[in-house]
């Protein structure tokens, strides 16, 4: 082959290698950037997401939105995870052994997600899989009725068990075989708060015309919970009765006076809005000390079934079976403005405050809303009927279900 021909070869020969190569090139590219998976989400919209939607949380299934169904087998079940014989349980909460009519028949209801079966609670699995762990519940006695019955369920199967407190827990319970602690935390405001009165030499609250009432400090954890974000591994936190209770906190004899590093909030605030500004300090204070990997739960609102007025007002819950879909929305409706909208109002300001936190969400409002048949009433030993808290063993049984299905998907 002659030298000229010869490199007009080699020339062609590179360039048909070199547009090959381009080729390939630009095929590969198009096939990544389309099989590629979708832009990656910030934890932030992750954490939005997983506070609006259970099913992010719980493999595709929203365990909060379903019926109740009733089931006789059921009751055998429950009495089976625990009863009467629990020695935690208050004495106002124990409704078999207080001789509430329908004590046991509550339990023969089984709560049933739309799209699919609430798993049931293993407790011996639970203690083994959550080994050296410490679960803190934090709030008002709506989560200590919670706690009582993850504690009778798990003393049920281990019986070496610790009582202390640590990290200023109310009460606190070590499996030792498990090393695995459950502990409850008082706090009714989550926020600390205490009485308040005027000043002799004056103020700027007295000078309004404030003489009596409660000072609550939105920005500073209640101390009964302040380092059990230190300590715990796995929060449950709730709030919200006691921010509408004006037996405690009157309008006008005794107050809500809301500071803010140290100086009081001018104009003063109502309630409901100091409920945000403490909400939104203690989401930051917990997201601030928690150790890496800590599991945080805010738990929703727990209904109240007070019929006839409320429980200062003769109001009674009577009821022997679960409410249907019809009266839980005439009942509850935010635009009747009735006696137990509490938990609806309660929520969307739960809503609001834990948009785009770190925190998942613990959804107990709308199936406990069915349940007015499971409330202590007349034989929770009051001069009131108490249609507040729920009997033990009761539907906080069933809380606990749904918050262990929804720790195994968020287990890290």
């Amino acid at each position: 082959m002659a030298p000229r021909n010869h490199l007009s070869f080699l020339f062609l020969s590179l360039l048909c290698f070199t547009s090959l190569s381009l080729l390939l090139s630009f095929l590969k590219n198009s096939f990544l950037s389309s099989s590629s998976p979708s832009p990656v989400i910030s934890s932030r919209t992750i954490a939005t997401r997983q506070f609006k939607h259970d099913e992010v949380s719980s493999g595709g299934c929203d365990f909060s939105d379903g019926f109740w169904i009733h089931d006789p087998k059921e009751k055998e079940r429950s009495l089976a995870r625990y009863d009467e014989t629990c020695k935690e349980i208050f004495k106002g909460w124990n409704c078999i052994l207080a001789g509430k009519s329908n004590a046991k028949e509550l339990l023969s209801w089984r709560w049933k997600p739309k799209a699919c079966d609430l798993p049931n609670f293993d407790p011996i699995q639970f203690l083994e899989r959550y080994r050296n762990t410490n679960i803190g519940f934090v709030g008002d006695s709506l989560n200590r009725n919670m706690f009582v019955s993850l504690f009778c369920t798990l003393r049920h199967v281990s019986s070496e068990v610790k009582k202390w407190r640590p990290a200023g827990a109310d009460r606190c319970y070590t499996f030792l075989k498990f090393n695995l602690t459950i502990g409850y935390h008082r706090t009714n405001l989550l926020a600390r708060y205490g009485r308040w009165s005027a000043n002799a030499n004056g103020g700027v609250l007295e000078s309004l015309g404030y003489k009596e009432g409660y000072r609550v400090d939105v920005d500073i954890p209640e101390g009964t919970w302040a380092e059990a974000p230190s300590f715990h591994d796995i929060l449950i936190l709730n709030t919200g009765h006691w921010w509408w209770a004006p037996s405690k906190f009157h309008p006008q004899k005794s107050p809500m006076l809301f500071f803010e590093k140290g100086l009081p909030i001018l104009p003063p605030r109502p309630p409901h809005e100091g409920l945000d500004m403490a909400l939104r300090h203690m989401i930051l204070y917990v997201e601030r000390r928690v150790r890496p990997g800590t599991i945080k739960y805010f738990r929703t609102q727990s209904p109240r079934h007070f019929e006839g007025g409320d429980w200062d007002q003769g109001g009674s819950c009577h009821r022997m079976q679960p409410l249907s879909s019809k009266l839980v929305d005439a009942l509850f409706s935010l635009s009747n403005n009735g006696t137990n909208t509490e938990a609806r109002l309660v929520n969307q300001h739960l809503y609001k405050s834990l948009e785009g936190s770190s925190f998942n969400i613990l959804d107990v409002t709308r199936m406990s809303e069915f349940r007015a048949d499971a409330h202590p009433s007349t034989a929770g030993g009051k001069k009131h009927d108490d249609c507040m808290h729920w009997c033990l063993p009761g539907i906080t049984d069933t809380w606990n279900d749904l918050f262990i299905a929804h720790l195994s998907n968020t287990r890290i």
